[in-house]
């Protein structure tokens, strides 16, 4: 007994505290059984009685069918089923594969080249079928795209969803596709502003005076998309995809935006050092002038 007793009172704090965890909030299971609502338990059990509903139908129709498998041979047997279609699906439960692989087996064939046999079979029926399928739909296609031209073809369906995608983004008030209507700031402190912004967000790619490093100059009359103002306001909200120029919408106010954009209008004819060469269409446009 003094052998065993330590024994007994170990083995019970043990299940003790394994019972204890068990039912602490940070145990997976509980919490995964907490979170399935009823509704998924109702979906789950039903599924399960479907499949297991499924599964004793089909136990059922084989034991059926291996009972009734010599009265099926000799249904099948008969001239009048042997032949027809439904004879043929007949032949699938008695054994005969006639369906799925044709009539004609390893028939061989009265000639031979050096000595090889030559073997005749028919094409598998589910394959022939389903060759027709293929020509049949390939026919409607045609009708039905090129003839009648009921259809939009590839190039048309992609022009009408562009379309559509267009008036669903003119419906919202940051439309890309539209040019906003600003008027260049003059006012000193606004462009005070708007170079503090430049300093900070555009130097690193146009240069300290907007002479051009990775991106473009922006001190001389050349404009890869457009230069003005309204323009300038657009391809800093919305960037350049694929050319480097991000999208400033969402870290910049739209007043910041106009900012350094009359900003950079600000610059034009002040020929800084190490100005990048001309990119771009040539563009007269009227600047922002203002002694900072």
């Amino acid at each position: 007994m003094l052998t065993k007793r330590p024994l007994l009172l170990l083995a019970t704090g043990l299940l003790g505290g394994y019972a204890a965890a068990a039912q602490t909030p940070d145990a997976p299971p509980a919490a995964k059984a907490a979170a399935m609502s009823e509704q998924e338990v109702l979906f789950w059990l039903l599924l399960s009685l479907l499949g297991l509903l499924l599964l004793v139908l089909l136990l059922t129709g084989i034991v059926i069918t291996r009972q009734m498998k010599p009265q099926l041979r000799q249904l099948y047997d008969l001239p009048l089923v042997h032949d027809t279609w439904s004879g043929r699906v007949l032949g699938l439960l008695v054994g005969d594969a006639r369906l799925v692989q044709g009539d004609v087996r390893d028939e061989l064939l009265d000639h031979n080249y050096d000595g090889i046999h030559e073997f005749d079979n028919d094409l598998p029926p589910w394959w022939k079928y389903g060759f027709y399928a293929t020509i049949i739909f390939a026919v409607g296609y045609l009708a039905y795209y090129h003839v009648l031209k009921t259809g939009q073809l590839q190039g048309a369906e992609y022009a009408a969803e562009m379309q559509q995608a267009a008036l669903l983004i003119a419906a919202t008030p940051d439309d890309p596709n539209l040019l906003t209507t600003y008027q260049p700031l003059l006012v000193p402190a606004e462009l005070s502003s708007g170079k503090a912004i430049f300093a900070t967000n555009c130097a690193p790619c146009h240069g300290a005076s907007g002479e051009g490093k990775i991106g473009p100059n922006l001190t001389d009359e050349f404009w890869l998309h457009g230069g003005e103002v309204n323009h300038i306001y657009k391809t800093i909200k919305f960037g350049i995809n694929g050319k480097g120029m991000v999208a400033w919408k969402g870290k910049l106010s739209g007043k910041q935006i106009l900012q350094v954009s009359s900003y950079v209008l600000s610059l034009q004819g002040t020929k800084p050092a190490n100005a990048k060469p001309p990119q771009g269409e040539k563009e007269a446009v009227g600047k922002a002038v203002a002694k900072l």
